[in-house]
């Protein structure tokens, strides 16, 4: 909702610019898809290592 309003303001300061930003933002937005599922590749790899190496305490924790 707030980028919509920020987007009305803007068209209402200046409305080429904005035209322009509501036609660039699909084509800006296929272009971060690939960094974002980067992104998510690597946490998932992130987060196995830590799993990884927090495995030997958990086992240990989980003894009476």
């Amino acid at each position: 909702m707030m980028k919509f309003l920020l987007w009305l303001l803007l068209f209402l300061l200046c409305w080429p610019i904005a035209l322009f930003a509501l036609v660039l933002y699909p084509f800006v937005w296929l272009l971060s898809l690939p960094f974002r599922l980067i992104g998510i590749a690597v946490g998932g790899v992130f987060e196995f290592l830590r799993a990884v190496l927090f495995l030997p305490a958990r086992l240990l924790g989980a003894r009476p």
